[in-house]
């Protein structure tokens, strides 16, 4: 898969301008609502599971982010790849998987997407286009080139989605992966979910280059920065970034300004950041409250109806609470399938 040698191209062709939001249709806005509403509910009560000691081991939440992973998988298709880290069950969700499955994996029960053995971090659904949580920071990107690669070898048109976080863009292995696809212009949207803060320590901080979409430059991989707060902006991104892959145009990074509301994980009380900073984010910046806001502006959608989509996804998320819990967990006989030798 040798590559001809391509012109150069000047760093403004490289900084990318992020393209209007989409626009979008009332069912489009209810989808949007619906799914984000459901990764916020699904979340919440999997950090109450987490605190009465149901689930166990490390359990990071998406909270705040659900923009991302519903704007950008809106612009997919089957086929399409998908791979992320360890703050995982919001990709899932907004994949398909089933929630009882989902949860059924973090408290570790046979009933579980990975049969209870993977836990939080490490699910999988290749039927869903998902190749898993990875545990490792940054390991995950190597995989997704991987899933760009095997979608070129085989000659079709899908794109592999990696996604991973600001702290893991300080990876070394991310360099060598952006290097490998943009020298076979493999079909890797590379998405840098930058919620501020990596594990506890904030971008300018840690980063010598803070625009992360500019970490592909030296590579020639063009990038852009987006509001990941915002649904409509991310759809928009996620078009431009999918139609640029299929032509063949090789990899691209979109970086994701957002936010996460809750510590690294479970355990983290996140003292690094004021209580009035989330405050903040919460109350201007929401991603669920903004399409809210877009439907009752559209006046063909009521605070009542609003309510009763909440109340549905709060019954779904109760019924995959009440299965995880009433699952019983694997037989030990377990422990030597799935093992490679």
């Amino acid at each position: 898969m040798a590559k001809k040698p391509t012109s150069k191209k000047s760093e403004q062709e490289m900084a990318l301008k992020a393209p209007s939001p989409a626009k979008a249709t009332l069912a489009d806005l209810q989808h949007y609502y619906r799914e984000m509403l459901m990764i916020r509910r699904f979340e919440e009560r999997a950090g109450q599971m987490y605190g009465m000691g149901l689930i166990g081991g490390f359990c990071h939440l998406y909270i705040g982010q659900e923009a991302v992973v519903v704007g950008i998988q809106s612009a997919l298709k089957d086929g399409d790849s998908v791979i992320t880290g360890y703050r995982d069950h919001g990709h899932m969700l907004a994949l398909g998987m089933d929630p009882k499955a989902v949860m059924a994996e973090l408290t570790g029960r046979s009933g579980g997407s990975s049969r209870g053995k993977g836990g939080s971090m490490h699910m999988f659904d290749p039927e869903k286009g998902f190749y898993g949580g990875h545990g490792i920071v940054g390991a995950q990107v190597s995989l997704g080139t991987g899933l760009g690669f095997a979608a070129k070898y085989r000659e079709t048109d899908n794109v592999s989605v990696t996604y991973f976080g600001d702290g893991a863009a300080n990876q070394g292995q991310v360099y060598e992966s952006f290097n490998m696809a943009k020298l076979w212009d493999l079909p890797v949207i590379f998405v840098i979910e930058n919620n501020q803060y990596a594990m506890g320590t904030s971008v300018s901080r840690s980063s010598s280059e803070i625009e992360l979409y500019r970490r592909g430059e030296s590579f020639r991989i063009p990038g852009m920065a987006v509001d990941g707060m915002d649904v409509l902006a991310v759809k928009a991104a996620a078009d431009y970034a999918v139609e640029h892959c299929r032509a063949g145009k090789g990899p691209i990074i979109l970086e994701m300004k957002t936010y996460r509301y809750r510590g690294h994980s479970m355990s983290d009380p996140a003292k690094y950041r004021s209580k009035e900073e989330v405050q903040k984010m919460r109350t201007e910046s929401d991603p669920i409250e903004r399409v809210k806001a877009k439907l009752l502006e559209a006046k063909s959608i009521s605070e009542d109806d609003l309510k009763s989509v909440d109340k549905e996804v709060r019954e779904i998320v109760v019924g995959a609470a009440d299965f995880a819990q009433s699952s019983p967990e694997p037989d030990a006989g377990e422990l030597y399938t799935d093992v490679l030798a």
